[in-house]
């Protein structure tokens, strides 16, 4: 990978978060100035500047909805990683304001930042359920991926794009700490239901995705590695086989509980929309959308058929392989 982080400033929202920290992390590795970590989570700015340790690391406590501290913190910045959000469906149902207020009006106030204080380039960090979204979080993710990208069509001096993430392997908030947990403890595994299925990527993935993006853009485009396509019920067979004997647990001893579908849950997830797909670039390792401008004319392809219920999904042993291989199990 090219280096186009040495000697420069590089702000990371969310930077204590599964993905910020080890986005900060990785850029460690190639020598930037600076790299100001903003979280609104003190004990963890705390933590990670304590793991660090190192001269590098400015730790800026503040939150995106806060948009004079915001600006403070993008001054004479070079590159923007915005992974900071609010990402649990069931919270953001219940919570929708909030939801709103982080990943909609907090990403509002960064690209203003950006644009004010001359930054180079802005990496959005999407989902998945932002493509036909039913949720709150989708919903408020698709308007951030929208505000992002839609800004390049008049800030031609900044590059603008996003990156479209399926479901992190062992991110915090995740299914499978919540399954190890409760495979340590001898307790059902719950299910929402035996068909549920979504598209998995490594932490390593994600986060070369990330700074491939940043590499590569242009400006404007979507992101979307692919990505194998995993029931949830297949993840906690293969789990239950491994981790419970590491537990003292016989396998056919642990239990499931199947509970449903939790408000504004998809059975499935996609990775883009139809729409999408017709200007979709297929690249071999990913998916590049490149937006067409308001006055081209899309010509017609046929789409990309990227729905997890429809592509062939891990067997229970490629699942246990994928696991042991990322050092999850």
């Amino acid at each position: 990978m090219k280096n186009i982080f040495r000697d420069k400033v590089i702000m990371v929202t969310g930077g204590c978060g599964s993905i910020g920290s080890e986005i900060v992390k990785k850029l460690l590795l190639f020598k930037p100035k600076a790299i100001r970590v903003f979280d609104n989570n003190e004990s963890n700015l705390f933590y990670l500047g304590h793991e660090l340790k190192n001269k590098s690391i400015r730790l800026l406590l503040g939150d995106i909805r806060d948009r004079n501290r915001v600006y403070r913190a993008m001054k004479n910045v070079d590159i923007v990683f915005h992974a900071a959000a609010l990402k649990h469906v069931p919270l953001c149902e219940y919570n929708p304001f909030e939801a709103v207020s982080t990943n909609v009006i907090g990403t509002e106030n960064l690209i203003s930042a950006a644009i004010d204080n001359d930054v180079k380039k802005f990496i959005g960090i999407s989902t998945d359920k932002a493509v036909n979204p039913i949720n709150t979080m989708g919903a408020t993710k698709l308007l951030s991926e929208k505000i992002v990208i839609d800004t390049s069509l008049s800030e031609m001096r900044i590059k603008f794009c996003c990156v479209r993430f399926g479901n992190v392997l062992d991110s915090v908030g995740s299914v499978i700490p919540i399954f190890r947990k409760q495979i340590k403890n001898n307790v059902p595994l719950t299910i929402t239901d035996k068909e549920m299925t979504r598209f998995f990527m490594t932490m390593p993935d994600a986060i070369n995705l990330v700074l491939k993006a940043a590499e590569i853009t242009e400006g404007g485009e979507i992101f979307i590695l692919k990505m194998d396509a995993i029931k949830i019920i297949d993840l906690a067979e293969a789990l239950i086989e491994v981790l419970g004997p590491k537990y003292g647990h016989k396998p056919q001893d642990i239990k499931m509980e199947f509970i449903g579908r939790r408000a504004g849950e998809k059975m499935h997830e996609s990775l883009m929309t139809d729409e999408e797909s017709i200007y979709a670039e297929d690249t071999g390792d990913m998916y590049i959308l490149r937006r067409p401008s308001v006055s081209d004319i899309v010509k017609t392809k046929p789409k990309i058929d990227n729905n997890s219920k429809n592509v062939k999904c891990l067997s229970i042993d490629e699942i246990k392989k994928l696991l042991y291989e990322a050092k999850i199990i």
